[in-house]
């Protein structure tokens, strides 16, 4: 098997670079790795904001939670809670009813 030494772009460090390695990022449509695994894994992190998730969309845990205002239902009557301050202006429907109305 050929072993290719890269130079990272982040420390300067060389990393190994097997066929194996190759191989894989081929089979995906890769690029060869500009960075070695600790820097990859350090910018990952920094990405990711620390808590391993991509973006922010993770368990939602940090994020505030949406205001839900009190409907009632133009279907069924039901009172429920909707994302949004309803207006008058169209009919509002739980969610049972506006599954119902989306299968339609």
């Amino acid at each position: 098997m050929q072993t290719t030494d890269i130079t990272c772009a982040a420390c300067g460090t060389d990393f190994s670079f097997s066929q194996e390695d190759r191989d894989f990022y081929e089979s995906k449509g890769f690029q060869p790795p500009r960075k070695c695994k600790s820097c990859r894994d350090a910018a990952k992190q920094n990405r990711d904001g620390g808590n391993g998730t991509r973006g922010g969309y993770g368990g939602g845990y940090d994020r505030p939670q949406k205001a839900m205002y009190d409907a009632v239902c133009a279907s069924c009557g039901m009172n429920t809670q909707v994302p949004f301050q309803p207006n008058g202006s169209k009919p509002v429907y739980c969610r049972d009813c506006f599954q119902a109305r989306a299968s339609y």
